[in-house]
């Protein structure tokens, strides 16, 4: 993508009603949104967040199957959701927001048990060890997770990496926590769960064509 689109869009993101571009110092000093969200909303709808949300293709996918539940995309290149905001305000989908932000403010950005359902959809698996730290799925951010969580809240893992897969089933189970669904091939799968396998985001289809494999995992986390 050239600078000069990158600009444009920085600028229509600016104007758009469903994002959201607080500044760390904003988030650190207290975010005026975090246990304020059905204000935001202007209902009481459960909230489900897609971290790491690229395009915003599941967000959006999700939030026309559901409208009475808001989704929030979280994501720092704001050049890349710029197109699932576009499509919501172009589609009237009042359910719909995006907040450009680094995800480990994540429990900063949410009040305890203020969200319902999580999805990470083919996150950067940081396989090299010293980025250990960096993966959506290492003990820390599962313990941020578990506290904006509600009570019995799902996270959802859908990832082309075999070693994520692998990786954060190990944690999971090391730790006790109930793993719900698991499948290394979810297209061969034929009790793959619907929502799983009807919405592909834009490296899904590339990874598909590929012949790649695409995991999942649904767990929730009990301390």
């Amino acid at each position: 993508m050239g600078s000069k689109n990158k600009l444009k869009r920085f600028r229509e993101n600016e104007t758009f009603s469903n994002v959201i571009q607080p500044t760390r110092e904003e988030i650190l000093e207290g975010f005026s949104k975090k246990g304020n969200w059905q204000e935001f909303f202007n209902n009481n709808n459960p909230i489900v967040l897609e971290l790491g949300c690229g395009k915003g293709e599941y967000t959006i996918a999700l939030a026309r199957k559901n409208p009475e539940i808001n989704y929030i995309g979280i994501d720092l290149k704001g050049a890349r959701f710029w197109r699932g905001a576009k499509t919501a305000l172009e589609e009237n989908l009042p359910n719909v927001a995006f907040i450009r932000t680094q995800i480990e403010l994540i429990d900063l950005l949410f009040a305890e048990n203020e969200v319902s359902e999580i999805w990470i959809t083919f996150p950067d698996p940081q396989i090299k060890y010293t980025r250990t730290k960096h993966r959506l799925t290492n003990a820390e951010f599962l313990k941020k997770y578990h506290k904006v969580l509600k009570p019995r809240g799902f996270v959802n893992l859908k990832t082309d990496s075999e070693f994520m897969h692998g990786y954060t089933l190990g944690l999971l189970h090391g730790q006790g926590q109930e793993i719900v669904y698991a499948h290394h091939d979810i297209y061969k799968n034929a009790h793959s769960p619907k929502e799983v396998v009807e919405t592909q985001t834009f490296y899904e289809n590339q990874y598909l064509e590929q012949q790649k494999p695409i995991t999942y995992i649904q767990f929730r986390l009990n301390y």
